[in-house]
């Protein structure tokens, strides 16, 4: 025997949530399912993602409560599509059914899962969307002018350089300017500065100058 979560929400403080009960206790009776609790949002516009009750109810079907989530109207659980089809996945990951009474889909049976793959491709879809936008936007924007992420750091190199020379270490000159150790090391090879300790130069030794032996 599966167990069930009914999903309620009404937009108003004078609605009830009392017809959408009736609806979902009778087919919870035809399907033999044994309901384990009922999540009421009330006064909860479908618009808002947030909502105490769903939030409630996508935790506990992240800790595998339940098997089946039954509403009486998709836009009981969601009027943004992108927030439904969001909901719908995370359900349909988590190896879990839903049923929507009106318009009877259910996702347990061949159809419903015909329907999930559709809504599956259709969110795919939306998020490849998405992402060209993004990157058209991004393009039209360096076309334009525009500085594509943030500011380089601005770093007194020579600063740095003498810093160094003092021998203080990588890290201790990144603390002082504020700036990462990856950056003051990259400022230091494009200078040409050996950037590790224990570096000792040694004077090349010259040749004596020998004086000339003269033939005895």
């Amino acid at each position: 025997m599966k167990r069930a979560v009914m999903y309620l929400r009404v937009s108003t403080a004078d609605q009830h949530c009392d017809n959408q009960l009736h609806d979902l206790q009778q087919l919870a009776e035809q399907r033999g399912w044994t309901v384990i609790q009922v999540y009421r949002d009330h006064a909860f516009s479908g618009a808002r993602a947030r909502r105490p009750a769903l939030d409630q109810l996508l935790c506990d079907a992240r800790r595998g409560h339940f098997d089946v989530v039954s509403v009486w109207a998709c836009d009981r659980l969601a009027r943004s599509t992108k927030h439904f089809l969001q909901v719908l996945d995370e359900l349909n990951h988590l190896n879990i059914e839903f049923v929507s009474c009106r318009e009877q889909i259910d996702t347990g049976g061949p159809l419903g899962r015909a329907v999930i793959i559709i809504i599956s491709a259709i969110a795919e879809l939306e998020r490849n969307l998405i992402i060209e936008r993004v990157k058209a936007g991004m393009r039209r924007a360096q076309l334009e002018g525009v500085r594509i992420g943030r500011r380089p750091a601005q770093v007194d190199r020579s600063s740095v350089l003498r810093d160094r020379a003092r021998g203080h270490s990588l890290t201790v000159i990144a603390r002082d300017h504020r700036v990462s150790r990856a950056l003051i090391s990259k400022i230091l090879k494009e200078e040409k500065t050996p950037s590790h300790k224990g570096c000792s130069s040694s004077t090349p030794q010259l040749p004596q100058n020998r004086q000339p032996e003269t033939a005895a």
